[in-house]
């Protein structure tokens, strides 16, 4: 199994950004993530800036990290690709019948991160059930 550093993933997003801005060859996957840096405009900057790429983006300092945002919503894309979860596409469908598909893969990103925090801050398991269940707590409120 392939386990990027946290180096390596970035490099993957300003590489992909790159190859796309120069006319080059891309691969599915980087597609894909070129894709998401599309609907992202705000990232650009960071994914042609060496320094930027590099940089620490913490919550306290009020900043959002593009990087794990954009890797969100390649784990999403997975996700919704193969319905699993069993029933995220299904969730994910009923969120868009009330916003964008962006704003409602947005939804199930925000729901991924609590789901990954509470794991890694909390030492919980890993538990689909709840994940599902922080989509749904959006589906009450749509």
């Amino acid at each position: 199994m392939f386990t990027p550093s946290r180096e390596d993933a970035r490099r993957f997003y300003c590489d992909a950004w790159e190859r796309h801005r120069s006319g080059g060859v891309l691969s599915p996957l980087e597609s894909m993530a070129v894709d998401i840096i599309l609907m992202h405009p705000e990232y650009h900057a960071v994914l042609e800036d060496a320094g930027q790429s590099r940089a620490d983006y913490t919550v306290e300092g009020g900043q959002t990290n593009p990087f794990l945002h954009l890797s969100l919503h390649m784990a999403v894309n997975e996700q919704l690709s193969i319905d699993q979860p069993p029933g995220i596409r299904a969730a994910w469908q009923r969120l868009c019948a009330t916003r964008s598909e962006h704003d409602a893969a947005h939804v199930l990103m925000e729901a991924l991160a609590e789901t990954i925090w509470e794991v890694q801050r909390l030492h919980k398991p890993y538990s689909s059930d709840a994940y599902l269940e922080r989509i749904h707590h959006h589906l009450g409120r749509a």
